[in-house]
């Protein structure tokens, strides 16, 4: 998809890039250790967000009784989590027999 560029749009301050431009290009974590400290730079490239479960929680499809669904969005969010604490519960009162 192209966009027409205005005369308006053009920013002086910050060119489009060219060819060589984008070739001449660093990546951050090469570039920043040197203009700012090592714990800056650090700080700067440190990933956002939650770090990756080792087991990440699977999205299924379930059905589930209107009353009980109900009851746990009754509290407010964070409905699932409650459920799924309340189905850990039952494992722990509930083990397998084999």
């Amino acid at each position: 998809m192209s966009r027409k560029i205005t005369p308006e749009q053009v920013d002086p301050d910050n060119p489009e890039w060219s060819q060589a431009d984008v070739a001449r290009a660093r990546p951050a974590s090469e570039v920043l250790p040197r203009i700012f400290s090592a714990e800056t730079s650090g700080r700067l490239l440190r990933p956002r967000g939650r770090p990756r479960a080792a087991l990440p929680k699977e999205r299924i499809n379930i059905r589930l009784s209107h009353d009980v669904i109900a009851h746990f969005k009754a509290e407010g969010e964070g409905w699932q989590t409650r459920i799924d604490a309340a189905l850990r519960q039952f494992i722990q009162e509930h083990p397998q027999q084999s």
